[in-house]
């Protein structure tokens, strides 16, 4: 069974302002242990939205609505479920790297930074020839940022308390675990996804006198931090729609829609300020708000696609989403909806080629070969400013010999945001790397 587990060691501290905006830096050795990829953006909302498609679907643009493959796994569509043939085991890891840049005064600045984790797990049994299940899990959000800005008595505005550096920083993320169901009537199949969604994000801000000449004698400190646990029932539902066009020649419509639905947030909130004084350090907590109840609203959700198909030969396939973020608020942190754009869409384009399926004398004949586009705008609206995105993607698969299993590999190269109006640019790679077991379950054996 597949694992991989890789640790990045880049990581430089950036001197930013409140709105992730570039103005000074300075530099940081990196934290080799946490292996977690720092990125300013995932400050905002519920931090990063992180891809949970398997590495199949990753290499050929995450053209999802209207794919189904009888031993691959597309959860993003739980309609593809009732084409499944065998039971099917898959599981994932990502290994991402990012280069961020940003201008400061003119001149472009940039840090590296990267991690490794789970990708993707799922558990698929085909039910007869109609219907399937599966069991899943899969990463939503990702939240890991780790800034800093300075605020002098020059500034503009001017520091009322002196020279003092403002450090930002937080982690947490946001898991989904679920059950999925579809089944089939003709060429029409219908799907759900039910799950439970959790996690917990932290936001943390603090304030320090920039005074290494004195040891932050006789000097305040503050601290202001915020954490949200978040627990609630997710659901999704898909449907697909398949017509053969002739004896090779397969056509495939799907559509998803996941309707505004309200997750429990538990949120807790509280200040401490601190007094150095020679080698004495007195802490008061002026803010401590204990842990309360309320509702966070998710947002709209839908996409829709289409795949021309030739039996085990190609597949090529164009999507369409879109979310409703204007729908996204929480009862209990008025922050958390800052920066959060009206709507976000994305447009994918791909395809897979398997030059012959059953050429056994040519291995690499029988492997399966993928590319893609999308282009797209993020969730987050900075500034004014919608944060645009971009990509290609590439993706194999090779079989194992003797057996329906196989090992997928997908690479994703991308851009997100712009460094205009003092935003930053990322420059992203991320390497999927897969495996699917298939088998053969709950089929009467005849004997004689």
């Amino acid at each position: 069974m597949f694992h991989c587990h890789a640790k990045s060691l880049l990581l430089v501290l950036f001197v930013l302002s409140g709105n992730v905006i570039f103005a000074q830096t300075s530099a940081s050795g990196s934290n080799p242990s946490n292996g977690r990829e720092n990125n300013p953006y995932s400050k905002y909302g519920i931090g990063e939205l992180v891809n949970g498609n398997n590495a199949v679907l990753r290499g050929m643009g995450n053209i999802t609505s209207a794919y189904a493959n009888p031993y691959k796994v597309n959860t993003d569509n739980p309609a593809s479920y009732s084409f499944l043939e065998r039971t099917t085991f898959e599981v994932g890891a990502v290994a991402s790297t990012r280069t961020v840049h940003g201008l400061m005064n003119g001149v472009d600045q940039s840090y590296k930074t990267g991690t490794a984790t789970l990708a993707y797990l799922n558990m698929a049994v085909p039910i007869n020839k109609r219907g399937g299940l599966n069991f899943g899990f899969r990463p939503q959000t990702h939240v890991y940022y780790s800034l800093s800005d300075t605020m002098r008595t020059t500034s503009t505005p001017p520091s009322p308390i002196g020279d003092v550096e403002r450090r930002y920083n937080g982690e947490g993320a946001l898991n989904y675990a679920f059950l999925g169901g579809s089944a089939r009537y003709n060429g029409l199949s219908l799907g759900f996804n039910a799950g439970y969604l959790f996690g917990t994000i932290r936001n943390s801000s603090y304030l320090a006198p920039f005074d290494t000449s004195s040891l932050y004698d006789n000097s305040f400190r503050a601290e202001f931090s915020n954490y949200s646990r978040i627990g609630g029932i997710q659901w999704k539902g898909g449907l697909q729609y398949e017509t053969r066009l002739d004896s090779t020649h397969t056509l495939r419509f799907g559509g998803t829609i996941s309707m505004g639905q309200k997750v429990t947030q538990h949120f807790s909130e509280f200040h401490i300020s601190s007094y150095y004084f020679g080698d004495t350090i007195t802490r008061d907590t002026s803010v401590n708000i204990n842990e309360q109840k309320g509702k966070i609203t998710l947002p709209l959700s839908y996409s829709i696609g289409v795949m021309l198909a030739r039996n085990n030969k190609w597949a090529i396939g164009i999507d369409y989403a879109a979310t409703q973020w204007s729908d996204f608020k929480s009862d209990l942190s008025a922050g958390l909806t800052t920066g959060i754009a009206g709507s976000a869409y994305k447009l994918s384009a791909g395809g897979e080629l398997t030059p012959d399926a059953d050429n056994i004398k040519r291995y690499l004949s029988r492997a399966t070969y993928r590319i893609g586009a999308y282009y797209g705008t993020d969730y987050l609206q900075l500034k004014g400013q919608a944060l645009p995105y971009y990509g290609i993607t590439a993706g194999v698969s090779l079989p194992f010999k003797r057996s329906l299993s196989q090992l997928h590999a997908a690479v994703d190269a991308g851009v997100l945001g712009t460094t205009n109006n003092g935003l930053n640019r990322h420059n992203y790679v991320r390497f999927t790397l897969g495996i699917s077991m298939n088998d053969l379950w709950f089929v009467k054996r005849k004997y004689e």
